[in-house]
């Protein structure tokens, strides 16, 4: 038998190439769904917002571990306004349901967080947008000005029922918990949502000269936790999980 030792250093690095290149890789589930609640708050054109309830559900489709595209809906009471310090003495509450469609890139898709343990750690921190709709209802709502008002028999413009286009603007955390197999499966978020409505059905009022906030589209904040489960095929991403 004949030893070619450049054959056998070229099959042995070929070997190491192929045994690191197979462990840098991870499996990660393409699908997950979730659901949570918090709180948010309220800006439009009357004098002062107010903090309601919200709660939500999210389907998620992975593109890579860090890249999500997905549906959320939400449902919540949006309040707003004090009478006795709105200076048109008008005040409201919006029990909303909204859907919207989100695209989200997180920090672990930009950075090499094998190097850096505090990398990895933040490697779910994310950014996203999205568009949608939410149908306002306004189950509560001054529709005419105090009695003490010398206009007590103008009615308010607006509606009590109405449907706006929605783009929410978010900011986040993701935590993750590996499964007894090493899978990413779990997830704890953490989320601050900005939602900016394009129309006047928010707060149920139209009448764009009664204050000069109503120059700025009628948005509110929320800040929700939640859980997600991690589900479906799997598919192979190029980092270390």
């Amino acid at each position: 038998m004949i030893f070619h030792p450049f054959r056998a250093i070229y099959i042995t690095l070929l070997l190491i190439f192929i045994g690191s290149f197979s462990f840098a890789q991870s499996n990660y589930f393409k699908m997950s769904y979730g659901f949570g609640g918090g709180m948010n708050k309220s800006y439009t054109d009357v004098y002062q917002g107010d903090y309601g309830k919200i709660v939500y559900g999210v389907f998620d489709y992975h593109i890579t571990p860090f890249v999500t595209m997905g549906l959320e809906g939400q449902y919540g009471r949006i309040k707003g306004g004090i009478a006795v310090k709105d200076p048109s003495g008008r005040w409201f509450v919006n029990k909303y349901t909204s859907l919207t469609a989100n695209l989200k890139l997180m920090l672990g898709e930009l950075v090499n967080y094998n190097q850096s343990g505090l990398l990895y750690n933040m490697r779910g921190l994310y950014l996203g947008i999205g568009l949608g709709i939410i149908n306002n209802n306004l189950s509560n709502i001054a529709r005419y000005p105090p009695k003490t008002s010398v206009s007590n028999n103008q009615r308010f413009g607006g509606e009590d029922k109405s449907i706006n286009v929605l783009v929410p603007i978010n900011l986040g955390f993701n935590y993750y918990i590996k499964d007894s197999f090493g899978y990413m499966r779990y997830v704890i978020n953490v989320n601050a949502q900005s939602n900016f409505t394009f129309g006047e059905g928010l707060d149920g009022y139209n009448e764009s000269r009664l204050t000069s906030n109503n120059t700025y589209p009628d948005m509110y904040n929320s800040i929700t936790v939640g859980f997600r489960y991690m589900f479906g095929s799997v598919r192979s991403y190029h980092k270390t999980l």
